[in-house]
C-alpha cells in the first residue's frame, strides 16, 4: 500500500509537471502572440510617427527655404539699393573732382599770366631804379655843387643835429623822471626822516677822548719820567701808549692809536699823580686798577646802550663790545652815542613802514660794532670786522647785511638794511654831530674842487657852505642848456663815488652868457 501510495504521489507530481509544462507552453505561446501583437502594433505606430516626421520635416524644410529665398531677395534689393547710392555718391565725387580739376586748371593759367606780369614789373622796376639811382647821382651831385658839402661833410652834419636833439631829448626826460620822482617820493621820505628825527631826542657828544694829562707842576714831569726813565718806560710798557713829554707847561700828552689802552694810562696817570708815589711796583697796581675800573665803564656803557635802545638777547661779549665805543671817535662824533641815535632813527622809521621795528633797532646798535675791532686787526675795515665778529655770535643774515650795507659798500637785500643806511647818515648830518681836523677840511675841499674843474667846458669851481656845496661855472659857447643837466649829474655820481663826506653835497651848475656892446 505503501508503494501504491509512493506511485500515486510520483503520478500525480509528474501529472502536475507536465500540466505545469503545458501551460508554461501554453502561456509562452500566448505571450508570443501577444508580444508579435504588440511589436506590429509599435511597428504601425512607429512608421506612422515616422511618417508624420518626414511629413512635418518635408513642410519645415519648404518653410525654411521659403523664408531663406525670401532673406536673400531682401539682401540682393537691399545691396543693389546701397550699390546704387554708392554708384551715386561716385559720379557726384567724380563730378567734384572734375569741377576742381577745372578751377585748379584755371588759377594755373592765372598764375602764369600773373608771374609773366611779374616778370614784366620786375623788368620795369629794375628799368625804373636804374634810372632812380641815376636821376640820385646827378641830385646829389648837383647838391653837393649848390651846398658845397660832400656827402662824408653832410652826414656829419646830419649826425650832429641828431645828436644835440637827442641831448635836449635827454636833458628834458631826466628833468621829467627827476620831477616826478621828487614828487613821488620826497614827501613821504621827508615825512619819515622828520617824524623819526624829532622823536629822536639823543644829545650829541662831540668831545674826543681826553688825550692830554694836567699835571699840578712842572716837577711832576720829573717824577713821572724816573731815574733813568725807569716809570715812565714801566708805564708805557705795562699800557701800550707813548707818553709825550714835552715844552708845554703843566702837561703831558698820551699818545696811542688803541683808545681803550689811551683811557687806561690816562685814568693810572691821574691816580699816580693824585697819589704821589710814583715808582714800577706801584704803577703796576694802578695799571691794573685803572684797567679794572675801564673794563668795568665799558661794561656799565654796553649794558646802558642795550637797556636805552630795548634791544634783548645780545650776547654778553657783544654788549663789552659795544661798551668799547664809549672811547671811540668818529670825526669828533661819540660811537657808541651815534649808535643809539642810529637805533632809535632806524626803529622809528620802521614803525613808520610798518616793519620789524627790534630787528631795525638792533642792526642800528650793532652797525658800527666793528670800529672796536678795528684798531686790533690791521687789514680789514670796521665793515668787514663789524660782519665777522656779529657771524660768530649768530646774529641773523638781514643783521649782518645792513652792517655790511651801511656805507654802500654791497648791494642792500632788505628794506632794513635801507633803513639803517639812512638812519646813519641822519645822525651823522645833523649840525654840531660831526667835525673835523683843519688838514682833512681843506683836503676835501681841494678835491671837490679838483673833481669838478677837470670837466670840459668848466671854466672855474668854488666849493662853498663849509663843503656841502659846489658851484660849477662853465663856458657858455661849450656847454649849452640841455648839456648842463647831465654835467650835474655826472658830477654829483662822481663826488659820491671818489669822496668821503657828512651829509650831502649840492651840486650847481651856472652858466652865463654876457653880450657887451659900446655906442660910440
Amino acid at each position: 500500500m505503501t508503494f501504491t501510495v509512493i506511485q500515486f504521489a510520483l503520478a500525480l507530481l509528474v501529472g502536475i509537471a507536465v500540466s505545469a509544462a503545458v501551460f508554461f507552453f501554453l502561456g509562452i505561446s500566448y505571450r508570443k502572440k501577444i508580444a508579435e501583437k504588440e511589436i506590429s502594433s509599435a511597428e504601425e505606430e512607429a512608421r506612422r510617427i515616422l511618417n508624420e516626421a518626414i511629413k512635418s520635416s518635408e513642410s519645415k524644410k519648404r518653410e525654411a527655404l521659403l523664408e531663406a529665398k525670401e532673406e536673400i531677395l531682401r539682401s540682393r534689393s537691399e545691396y543693389e539699393k546701397e550699390e546704387k547710392s554708392r554708384r551715386a555718391d561716385l559720379q557726384k565725387q567724380e563730378r567734384r573732382l572734375q569741377q576742381k580739376e577745372e578751377n585748379l586748371d584755371r588759377k594755373t593759367e592765372n598764375i602764369e599770366r600773373k608771374e609773366e606780369a611779374l616778370l614784366h614789373k620786375h623788368e620795369e622796376a629794375d628799368r625804373t631804379r636804374e634810372e632812380i639811382d641815376q636821376i640820385k647821382n646827378s641830385q646829389a651831385e648837383m647838391l653837393e655843387k649848390i651846398s658845397g658839402l660832400t656827402v662824408e661833410d653832410a652826414k656829419k652834419y646830419l649826425i650832429s643835429q641828431v645828436e644835440s636833439q637827442v641831448t635836449h631829448e635827454a636833458a628834458v626826460k631826466i628833468k621829467e623822471i627827476e620831477a616826478r620822482a621828487r614828487d613821488e617820493a620826497d614827501q613821504r621820505a621827508k615825512e619819515i626822516v622828520t617824524i623819526a628825527i624829532q622823536r629822536c631826542a639823543a644829545d650829541h657828544v662831540s668831545d674826543i677822548t681826553v688825550s692830554v694829562v694836567p699835571l699840578p707842576n712842572d716837577e711832576m714831569k720829573g717824577r713821572i719820567i724816573g731815574r733813568e726813565g725807569r716809570n715812565i718806560r714801566a708805564i708805557e710798557t705795562l699800557t701800550g701808549v707813548d707818553l709825550i713829554i714835552d715844552d708845554t707847561p703843566e702837561a703831558i700828552t698820551v699818545s696811542c692809536f688803541e683808545p681803550v689802552r689811551r683811557e687806561i694810562a690816562r685814568v693810572a696817570l691821574e691816580k699816580l699823580i693824585a697819589d704821589g708815589r710814583i715808582h714800577p711796583t706801584h704803577i703796576e697796581e694802578m695799571v691794573e686798577k685803572a684797567r679794572r675800573e675801564v673794563e668795568a665803564i665799558i661794561k656799565s656803557e654796553g649794558e646802558r646802550a642795550v637797556l636805552e635802545t630795548g634791544v634783548r638777547g645780545l650776547h654778553p661779549e657783544v654788549q663789552r663790545m659795544l661798551g668799547r665805543l664809549h672811547y671811540r671817535t668818529s670825526y669828533g662824533q661819540n660811537v657808541l652815542q651815534h649808535s643809539i641815535e642810529v637805533s632809535h632813527i632806524a626803529g622809528m622809521m620802521a614803525a613808520e613802514l610798518g616793519l620789524d621795528v627790534h630787528a631795525a633797532k638792533r642792526a642800528g646798535l650793532l652797525h658800527d660794532v666793528g670800529k672796536a675791532l678795528d684798531h686790533e686787526h690791521t687789514g680789514s675795515t670796521h665793515i668787514e670786522l663789524g660782519v665777522e665778529f656779529c657771524r660768530k655770535y649768530k646774529e641773523k643774515e638781514d643783521i649782518l647785511n645792513a652792517i655790511q650795507a651801511h656805507h654802500g659798500d654791497v648791494e642792500c637785500k632788505t628794506l632794513m638794511a635801507c633803513l639803517v643806511q639812512a638812519a646813519d647818515a641822519v645822525s651823522a648830518a645833523r649840525p654840531g654831530a660831526r667835525r673835523e681836523n683843519l688838514e682833512n677840511y681843506i683836503k676835501r675841499l681841494e678835491k671837490l674842487e679838483e673833481i669838478t674843474g677837470t670837466y670840459p667846458g668848466v671854466e672855474k669851481s668854488y666849493a662853498i657852505q663849509a663843503g656841502r656845496e659846489v658851484r660849477v661855472m662853465v663856458r657858455p659857447e661849450q656847454v649849452n642848456e640841455d648839456q648842463m643837466v647831465i654835467l650835474a649829474r655826472d658830477l654829483a655820481n662822481r663826488i659820491e663815488n671818489e669822496l668821503e663826506y657828512p651829509g650831502q653835497i649840492k651840486v650847481h651848475v651856472i652858466r652865463e652868457t654876457k653880450v657887451v656892446e659900446y655906442a660910440k
